[in-house]
């Protein structure tokens, strides 16, 4: 566990907030520093994948009666290897035994999660099952993203969270149990598909996405396009998480995208600087490619 990380959960542990069990973006700056210091943005400040699409003037029909904006369709990264590497294989498998005892899970504040909707904002059925998996990065460190997620946000355009987060040194943090909506893509789309919620603004994914969050290196904490990357064990447990979803429920690899990719509003990037190779060979070890 990272030092930032520790003080954190031992104080959450004893408080009985934080159980063992079941398997993220944000930030070494804490929720709420006055003025942040060295001019840099607040977390809340980059929290903008939360946000929804501009209100509908009067008059206009609705954003989205009938189906998301187009948008470029996702060209999966994940096929074409089904060999398994039998050295990386015995690893994660003795990891996935480990992190059923190890896996941090929380008690997130509700105003930052969700039910997931088995009916539109136009009454029409709507399946809630999770068949997509989104990947982000923190931006900042893993103790600030459990902060904020710990933190009441009444306002709508701050609330924000993800089902798992991934710290630099591989600990798994579970904030958010699957089966339950996290506040993970606003206005966003993939492959044709969203769910409206509201008439008034456009739709979002998070009614059948899962969000899964690598905490980001010290050097990518700004706005440049690429940074050092993530860890060898950030890709062994995020090949655990994702192996496990894509068991519990039927996720083909060609359903794990990115981020950038669902936003519709053309403004996030991540997760910056990732390395889709080194997931490939980790998931067809695991045997979930083929």
């Amino acid at each position: 566990m990272s030092e930032p990380l520790r003080p954190l959960m031992f104080a959450m542990a004893g408080a009985g907030v934080v159980s063992l069990g079941g398997l993220t973006w944000l930030g070494r700056d804490l929720l709420g520093t006055p003025g942040n210091a060295g001019g840099r943005a607040s977390l809340l400040e980059l929290l903008e994948e939360v946000r929804q699409a501009p209100a509908r003037s009067a008059g206009e029909p609705p954003a989205s009666a009938a189906t998301p904006p187009r948008q470029i369709a996702w060209q999966p990264p994940l096929g074409g290897v089904c060999r398994a590497d039998r050295e990386v294989r015995v690893r994660l498998h003795a990891l996935a035994k480990r992190l059923r005892d190890e896996t941090i899970r929380l008690r997130i504040d509700p105003s930052n999660y969700g039910e997931r909707f088995r009916r539109d904002a136009f009454d029409r059925p709507v399946d809630p099952t999770p068949r997509v998996v989104v990947l982000h990065e923190t931006v900042y460190g893993i103790d600030s993203a459990i902060n904020t997620f710990m933190t009441p946000h009444p306002r709508d355009e701050d609330q924000v969270s993800y089902h798992t987060l991934i710290g630099l040194d591989g600990q798994v943090v579970e904030a958010l149990d699957p089966s339950r909506r996290a506040f993970g893509a606003g206005y966003s789309a993939f492959n044709g598909q969203w769910v409206v919620t509201n008439p008034e603004v456009g739709g979002s994914i998070n009614n059948f996405a899962l969000h899964l969050s690598l905490e980001t290196p010290s050097d990518g904490e700004d706005n440049e396009r690429v940074h050092s990357g993530y860890t060898a064990a950030q890709y062994d447990a995020m090949a655990v998480v994702l192996a496990d979803w894509m068991r519990r429920f039927g996720i083909p690899a060609s359903q794990i995208t990115t981020h950038r990719h669902v936003d519709l509003g053309g403004e996030r990037m991540d997760p910056r600087s990732f390395d889709w190779g080194e997931l490939k060979v980790r998931l067809a070890s695991l045997g979930v490619l083929c």
